[in-house]
């Protein structure tokens, strides 16, 4: 008998039992007979990636052949960089899936030698009963063809929250926020007064907020009307805006931009009435007990739409890796067509405030779910629709050191070191040249 390599003879053993036990052995220690194991990158916050770890252990619960195991990292930024460094070693060993931003150029990042589109991996393992829930003329993670670039899992839009609890405090009626910016400074003018003195409204999105989605709820265009040759010119609208926000802040209305995760953390407490905040916040806040909220649209300017259009979708996806074998590629799909399952993606839609991420998973979504959130309902819907010109995805080259730029310079103008006028001339300046760049 030959196991691994040895050759093993009945006679070299005393009873026929000490045989039987080591074949048994060997055969526990057999690679062949293991699951194949995924490793899977990700930067969720601290509340969403739970939700992800438990339908991961669902998953490596319900069948033998696959084990997916999770790494988190403190950003999708540090993935990347990880994941470059590690794929210049001679082993290349790099992870199955990977968390990644769009970052506005995703062929660039489908082009890299260890990124493999997502379109190659499903002509190979078709996913069942799922109809990508964005509609296709987004341009969202796709190529110039359409074609689907990565697993859009992480896909969140800007909202606006807001603590009913302080609206009621503060004799508003009904205890919602005002969709227009003129009107929603008179309601944090009376919330300042009555409810949450210290905390009114607060933002942890600058550049989302007063440049990039500026232009969208607006109906207006961010990189200029051609997407073959984008180009950023800030006009009076922002100018007006930015100087509105940055009086806002002189007048404590709104608090100044802090740590990253600063405003999300005193809304959830209860400290704040208004944020202007990303949808993947919804299922931490809805696990405050004590936090009684709704979602709203963001503001809009009257005076410049009669109705408010929708902000970009922002986010990130999983990206498939490239230089896999045959049998862990097949495990790939495997736990993909899992988390596209439409219980499993409804209830990752549900529980963190993510896009849904097919068809399904919103339909599978009951009408109790929505009961004390507001608007979100329709906020989220929107998006299975057509998108509008000015609403669909841009893509400019180099956008990941513009808009940290863009979030730098607003920064500094709410802090009050630079006006408005000036901030959005720099900025203009700097993210043309900054785009032109090799």
């Amino acid at each position: 008998m030959t196991i691994s390599g040895f050759m093993l003879r009945a006679r070299d053993f005393q009873t026929a039992g000490m045989v039987a036990a080591l074949c048994a052995a060997f055969s526990l220690a057999d690679p062949a007979s293991a699951a194949t194991r995924i490793e899977v990158w990700h930067a969720l916050n601290t509340h969403n990636a739970k939700v992800f770890e438990d339908i991961v252990k669902q998953y490596n619960r319900k069948q033998d052949d696959v084990e997916v195991t999770l790494q988190r990292f403190a950003s999708a930024n540090e993935i990347e960089a990880t994941l470059a460094q590690q794929a210049k070693g001679k082993a290349k060993d790099v992870p199955h899936l990977v968390q990644l931003d769009d970052n506005r150029s995703p062929e660039e990042l489908a082009g890299r030698p260890y990124i493999q589109p997502l379109y190659t991996l499903l002509a190979k393992h078709p996913l069942k009963q799922a109809d990508w829930f964005v509609a296709p003329d987004s341009g969202l993670l796709r190529d110039s063809k359409g074609r689907v670039l990565a697993f859009p899992y992480m896909l969140r839009v800007p909202v606006m929250y807001y603590n009913t609890d302080a609206f009621k405090k503060a004799g508003i009626s009904p205890a919602s926020p005002d969709r227009s910016w003129s009107g929603l400074q008179g309601q944090l003018v009376d919330l300042a007064n009555k409810a949450t003195r210290y905390c009114p409204a607060a933002n942890d999105q600058p550049a989302s907020l007063n440049l990039e989605n500026l232009a969208a709820v607006n109906n207006q265009f961010f990189t200029g009307n051609k997407s073959s040759s984008p180009s950023f010119s800030f006009d009076v609208v922002y100018v007006r805006h930015l100087a509105l926000m940055i009086s806002w802040v002189r007048s404590e209305l709104l608090i100044k931009p802090g740590t990253e995760d600063q405003a999300a953390n005193r809304f959830a407490k209860g400290e704040c009435a208004v944020l202007l905040s990303d949808s993947s916040n919804l299922g931490w806040f809805s696990d405050q007990r004590n936090l009684s909220f709704g979602v709203s649209g963001l503001p809009y300017y009257p005076e410049v739409t009669r109705q408010p259009g929708s902000p970009f979708i922002d986010g990130s996806a999983l990206w498939v890796t490239s230089n896999h074998g045959k049998t862990e590629e097949a495990a790939t799909a495997s736990f993909l067509a899992w988390l596209a399952d439409p219980a499993q993606a409804a209830k990752w839609y549900q529980n963190t405030g993510f896009l849904p991420l097919t068809k399904q998973a919103f339909n599978a979504t009951d009408a109790a779910y929505y009961k004390n959130l507001g608007q979100w309902r329709q906020l989220a819907g929107i998006y299975s629709q057509q998108h509008a010109a000015t609403t669909k995805a841009f893509k400019v080259r180099n956008y990941p050191k513009i808009r940290a730029m863009f979030h730098e310079t607003m920064r500094t103008a709410l802090d009050g070191n630079l006006p408005a006028m000036t901030a959005l001339s720099q900025a203009s300046s700097n993210a043309n040249r900054l785009m032109k760049e090799k």
